[in-house]
């Protein structure tokens, strides 16, 4: 996002924020007044989310009903929570799955990334780079086992992308790609009809 106002933004009066030198660190952004929902911080510059599709929100309900049925005692699952990677990093992932005693109780903002086990994001087409690209990187070097990526094929249904990080080489390895259905025994069983994203199982 462009650091100049938009036309239509002037007569708001809004100010963006300014980075400092070296960029933003992962405790501006609890500092940061007025930040949109969902921020993110990336090699120290702030990343603003768009409003979502459908799509988006239809997957991430469908993928925590499947996460949720099968959970060990051991994990738990949140949504939107960012990970604190290092001081310019902490990209939020749609979906994870984190060791249940990472949880320090309601006013959490974040999780190391040695308490996540799974990483998931749905690709939004402004995030498409992002989620691609620069976010499983990260997540691979900070040694999160399992990522998913997230995509709609052409009727709008998801394809879950499946990798598995190669902690030799600190990158994923693909492992599937799953049309409608989805069913793995890692990092424990889960199961998901993928054509009943707008059905809501009725």
């Amino acid at each position: 996002m462009s650091a100049a106002p938009e036309p239509r933004l002037e007569n708001q009066r809004y100010r963006w924020p300014v980075p400092p030198e070296g960029g933003w660190t992962a405790d501006d952004l609890d500092r940061l007044p007025d930040l949109p929902p969902h921020t993110e911080l990336i090699d120290g510059n702030l990343v603003f989310m768009s409003p979502q599709r459908k799509f988006h929100t239809r997957a991430m309900w469908l993928l925590e009903q499947a996460l949720l049925t099968h959970l060990p005692s051991d994990l738990d699952v949140d949504r939107e929570m960012t990970i604190r990677i290092d001081e310019r990093n902490r990209p939020e992932p749609d979906m994870l799955v984190y060791r249940a005693e990472a949880d320090t109780g309601a006013d959490q903002i974040w999780y190391a990334p040695e308490d996540v086990v799974l990483a998931v994001e749905v690709v939004s087409p402004d995030s498409r780079d992002r989620d691609r690209d620069v976010k499983p990187r990260k997540y691979a070097a900070a040694g999160i086992a399992h990522f998913w990526r997230v995509e709609a094929d052409a009727d709008g249904l998801p394809i879950v992308y499946v990798y598995e990080l190669d902690p030799a080489r600190q990158t994923y390895t693909p492992t599937g790609i799953y049309h409608n259905e989805l069913k793995l025994d890692v990092p424990y069983l889960i199961e998901a009809d993928l054509t009943q994203i707008y059905h809501r199982g009725r």
